[in-house]
C-alpha cells in the first residue's frame, strides 16, 4: 500500500496561519491599529492565558478592542476569532468603541443597591441622556455599570475615570459630573 503525504491549506486553517508568522505579518503592517496590536501580542504572548492580559493592554493603548485587532490577536495566539471575540462580549469591561472624555462607573451591586444605587442610577442616565454602555451625544462622558467598588459601607458609590467617590446622591453626583467638566481642558 502507497501512502500520500498529508498537505495542509494554509489559506483555511486558522492554527496553520497563526503563531509567528502571523505575528510577523502584523507587526510590519502599515495600519497603525494592527501594529499596535501585534506589538503588545508579542510582549505578552509568552505569559500563561495570554488573552486576557493582551486585551487589556490593546484597550488600554487604543481606548478600546478595535475590530481589525480581534483577527490579529486571533491569529497571533492560535484562537479562532469567534473565541477572542466571545471574551470581548463576555466582559463587559472590554468594548469595540472608544470611550468618551471621561468614564463613570455606578456600582449595582447588592449593598448599593439597598441604599439606593438604582434611583442614582435612574438620575445618571437622565442627566447624561444615555444609558449604560453609551456615551453622551457630546462625548463627554461614558457611563458603565459595574458590580464593586469595595465601598459597599459607603453606599451608593461610583467611579470617575478612575477616582472612586462613596455616599453619591443624585445632588452629589451633579456637583462631580459639574466638577469632572471643569477640570478638564
Amino acid at each position: 500500500m502507497h501512502q500520500r503525504e498529508a498537505k495542509s491549506d494554509l489559506a483555511s486553517s486558522g492554527g496553520a496561519r497563526g503563531g509567528q508568522l502571523a505575528l510577523d505579518a502584523a507587526q510590519a503592517s502599515a495600519t497603525p491599529t494592527i501594529a499596535a496590536t501585534a506589538r503588545i501580542v508579542a510582549r505578552l504572548k509568552d505569559l500563561p492565558g495570554p488573552l486576557l492580559p493582551v486585551l487589556h493592554e490593546v484597550q488600554h493603548e487604543l481606548g478600546c478592542i478595535p475590530a481589525e485587532a480581534v483577527q490579529t490577536i486571533a491569529e497571533a495566539l492560535n484562537l479562532s476569532r469567534a473565541e477572542v471575540h466571545g471574551v470581548i462580549t463576555f466582559y463587559p469591561h472590554f468594548r469595540s468603541e472608544p470611550a468618551a472624555r471621561h468614564t463613570i462607573e455606578v456600582c449595582r451591586a447588592e449593598s448599593c443597591q439597598a441604599m439606593g444605587a438604582d434611583q442614582l442610577a435612574a438620575h445618571a442616565r437622565a442627566q447624561l441622556g444615555c444609558d449604560f454602555h453609551a456615551s453622551t451625544a457630546d462625548g463627554n462622558f461614558t457611563l458603565e455599570p459595574v458590580y464593586c467598588l469595595g465601598l459597599c459601607a459607603q453606599s451608593p458609590a461610583v467611579m470617575i475615570d478612575g477616582q472612586p467617590h462613596a455616599r453619591v446622591t443624585p445632588a452629589k453626583l451633579d456637583r462631580l459630573l459639574a466638577r469632572t467638566l471643569e477640570t478638564t481642558p
